[in-house]
């Protein structure tokens, strides 16, 4: 099993869920990953799930306000890369041309400091939070069925992708050998860290924008519990280098994808 006590700076290190029916999210994880929701509530009131397995805290899930669900916002899943400092970074991507979607905050329960985080966009809009840790490092447990095991950025701008991001959070970002869609890997101190999708004409008019994978031992059976569950499957199962994938949605309309590696992560 693939245990993380730690994550290095520009690293991808923890994944969570904006819900509009946290006991329906609960219940459909539950039951497609097996996962366990424990609530908890900061020292300012608000209300936070962590999903887990084995004990351990491996994803995230907060309820969305009547605000969010007013202005369309769907349901979503969001990815957030470990920084040292909130603050310097949130300024920093700002000068990139980047826009924070929420002021820094920290995180207490009970008086510790959980951990400081923000949400930004990056110039062509994708979402993505930052996260400063304080005793939460991050997922306990990573690339392992039932766990999230790759971020992946589709966007129209690859080189323009690759320079924010590279400034801000010193990624190595470069073109896959033989990856005919131009597929890009991110890398972080010499190891895998994600990828970027480049646009093409086929995706229609969809924005950029960063997904969550979650590792599955059998990709096609994940797909039918899903729909079995209420969820829906937007790219049927398919083969590529890293292994085979699919792009569903759970009931709430939440985008995510299940992948079967070929080798161990």
């Amino acid at each position: 099993m693939a245990r993380f006590e730690s994550y290095a700076a520009g690293q991808f290190s923890w994944v969570d869920l904006m819900s509009k029916d946290p006991e329906a999210s609960k219940a459909f994880y539950a039951a497609l990953f097996g996962w366990k929701g424990a609530d908890n509530r900061d020292d300012q009131g608000g209300g936070y799930t962590m999903f887990q397995m084995s004990g351990l805290d491996i994803a995230g899930m907060g309820v969305m306000s009547e605000e969010m669900k007013a202005s369309g916002m769907p349901p979503v899943w969001s990815s957030y890369v470990t920084v040292e400092d909130c603050d310097a970074s949130a300024a920093h991507a700002r000068a990139l041309g980047g826009e924070l979607q929420m002021p820094v905050i920290d995180i207490e329960v009970g008086g510790g400091l959980v951990g400081r985080m923000t949400v930004l966009a990056d110039p062509e809009g994708a979402r993505i939070s930052l996260w400063q840790p304080g005793r939460h490092a991050g997922a306990a447990i990573a690339n392992e069925p039932g766990t999230f095991a790759w971020n992946e950025l589709m966007t129209r701008d690859v080189d323009g992708a690759r320079r924010f991001y590279g400034q801000l959070f010193g990624w190595d970002v470069a073109p896959i050998d033989g990856a005919e869609n131009g597929y890009q890997e991110i890398r972080v101190g010499g190891r895998s860290n994600g990828g970027m999708l480049p646009w093409h004409a086929e995706m229609g008019e969809m924005p950029a924008a960063w997904s969550v994978y979650f590792a599955v031992r059998d990709c096609d059976e994940a797909v039918r519990k899903i729909q079995e569950l209420g969820g829906d499957q937007l790219v049927p199962p398919t083969e590529v280098g890293a292994g085979r994938f699919a792009v569903v949605a759970d009931p709430q309309g939440a985008v995510f994808n299940v992948m079967a590696m070929n080798t161990a992560a």
